[in-house]
């Protein structure tokens, strides 16, 4: 049977000009190294005649906002993350060979409207995707020249703030995540359809930091989204984008434009009040990851968290993600260890026996490198022990064969090469195993965001198949692996961390509804929260074995 090639998807872009910040550069090189679509047009406003403003008069013009300004500038100064998502680069290198028709638009007070001639001159090129990275905001037929629409984004969460500009209040206002939308641009500016939803890690006091991290991982949202068009074809993918949109959801914030001085000054002052509080407490006192278990007779998870009893390290290290594994009889729980003064700040990993009445052994290293471990997922398969611990620093999965359990281990391959991931977890499901992962596509990006997964007909391969809806979870809030996958009542549960507030705050439990080749859905049911006792601040990992279940939790201590 003759397999026909499908042609790629062809994409215009409408810009401003060539002069392009980093995230926007890194996007269209993804694009020109597909196999799905190819940039066939560039659509370029042309400069307006105006003469230019003199300093004097952009000064007036922008003394209400001159404190936000004067911040943002001293932000790139001072806090310049790197790789910097708006280090201006030249796009005209990607694109030399791509046709450019430059257009004059009439120009209202807030939107953009091209020309009917300039409308007929696009359409000949049949254009299946305009991408939006320039113009303001775009009306008339110029919305219906592209067979699946003009695409854009909207850094923020539209159904929370409105306007812009991104990530500015959330930082100002101390809100714990920030999210980011792509959208089918309508004439009805908030109404288009939304094609990708995604939330990330708000940080403190800097917008710039904020700011970096959800732009560079809204690179790969476009190149996503034009890839399962091309595979699905258009009219799989516009029903799935109707079905996701069907439901009805107002907006009943206010608008949210440029911090006035008032406002800026105001919100940044107690932003930078906080964080100086937190440094003077730091100069006393210190966190520390520690353990805390309970037994249950019943043999299911214990859910009163309250309940659990500590297990603290001395002050010189902290204990974390552990692994609780039922052998021959005994307990064991294998963890993440950092002695802060010694190998550099890179932990290991390490191993304690408990028996039935909660007696533990110290910690036993099982696992050093010159790289960072953590998170050391023990599993059996087939008969044999394995373990998979993070090492991300060394861009692998790497997977251990236990040859003396607990304490011996020696490797066997690496199950993903090139790759920045975090927290592999291992599952088996209908005669394959399941690979979930968090991962950083894009450097500047953050690990905490995205999980991906995997399957295999077998555990000792490198050739994983990437599940169609990957990643499964976008969502800073609910993505980054917590430990094994459970079953209570019956019922399949993904424990995962929610990092919006702080890395690892809080632990979520989610039911997974589906899982298959072809689709993954999960809910949130519950979240164990750092609420039980006043010095915890947070709580990442959850492992549970017959009757023992551990978490661990960062707690507050004095030096």
């Amino acid at each position: 049977m003759e397999i026909v090639k499908k042609e790629k998807l062809r994409v215009g872009l409408l810009v401003d000009g060539f002069s392009a910040p980093a995230w926007v550069y890194s996007m269209i090189e993804k694009i020109n190294n597909s196999n799905y679509a190819e940039i066939v047009l560039i659509v370029k406003k042309k400069p307006s005649n105006q003469q230019k403003e003199s300093f004097a008069t952009r000064l007036l013009k922008n003394f209400r906002h001159i404190a936000y300004i004067v911040y943002r500038k001293l932000e790139d100064k001072i806090f310049k993350p790197s790789p910097f998502a708006f280090t201006k680069m030249d796009l005209g290198k990607l694109v030399s060979q791509v046709p450019v028709l430059e257009v004059s638009p009439i120009e209202k007070k807030f939107s953009d409207l091209i020309e009917q001639n300039d409308i007929e001159n696009i359409s000949v090129y049949n254009i299946d995707v305009f991408i939006r990275f320039g113009f303001r905001i775009l009306r008339g037929n110029i919305l219906k020249t592209a067979k699946y629409g003009i695409w854009s984004y909207h850094h923020g969460d539209n159904r929370v703030n409105r306007g812009g500009p991104a990530g500015v209040w959330e930082s100002i206002e101390g809100w714990n995540e920030t999210g980011c939308i792509l959208q089918i641009l309508t004439e009805n500016l908030d109404g288009g359809e939304v094609l990708y939803r995604s939330w990330s890690q708000k940080e403190i006091i800097s917008v710039n930091r904020t700011i970096n991290n959800f732009y560079w991982k809204a690179v790969s949202f476009i190149p996503r989204k034009l890839e399962e068009l091309h595979k699905i074809g258009g009219d799989e993918f516009k029903s799935r984008i109707a079905k996701q949109n069907e439901g009805i959801s107002f907006y009943s914030n206010r608008l949210y434009t440029t911090p006035t001085n008032a406002e800026f000054i105001s919100r940044i002052l107690k932003q930078y009040f906080k964080w100086l509080k937190l440094k003077i407490w730091f100069w006393f006192n210190f966190e520390q990851w520690i353990l805390l278990y309970c037994f249950n007779s019943d043999g299911r998870p214990a859910t009163s968290i309250f309940r659990y009893k500590r297990i603290v390290p001395p002050k010189d290290r902290f204990w974390a993600d552990p692994c609780v594994v039922h052998h021959n009889g005994k307990y064991f729980i294998f963890l993440e260890e950092l002695i802060y003064q010694q190998h550099n700040g890179r932990a290991h990993i390490a191993v304690m026996e408990m028996d039935e009445k909660g007696n533990y052994t110290s910690p036993k290293v099982i696992l050093k490198q010159d790289h960072h471990l953590s998170y050391p997922f023990v599993f059996e398969y087939k008969g044999t022990w394995y373990m998979i611990p993070e090492t991300m620093e060394k861009r692998t999965i790497e997977l251990y064969k236990c040859t003396s359990f607990p304490d011996k281990w020696e490797f066997v391959i690496n199950l993903k090469e090139n790759v920045e991931a975090v927290d592999t977890t291992i599952f088996e499901k209908d005669g394959k195993v399941w690979m979930f992962t968090n991962i950083k596509e894009n450097a500047g990006a953050s690990p905490h965001d995205e999980l991906f997964l995997f399957y295999a007909d077998e555990l000792l391969t490198n050739e994983w198949r990437s599940h169609p809806q990957n990643p499964i979870v976008s969502d800073v809030r609910s993505a980054r692996p917590a430990g094994a996958l459970f079953f209570y009542n019956n019922k399949l549960y993904r424990p995962s961390q929610d990092c919006s507030r702080r890395y690892g705050y809080s632990t979520v439990i989610n039911e997974v509804i589906e899982m298959n080749t072809d689709n993954y859905v999960e809910n949130p049911v519950s979240n164990i929260l750092p609420n039980w006792d006043k010095d915890v601040v947070a709580t990442h990992a959850f492992s549970s074995q017959k009757r023992l279940t551990v978490i661990d939790a960062m707690v507050k201590r004095g030096k």
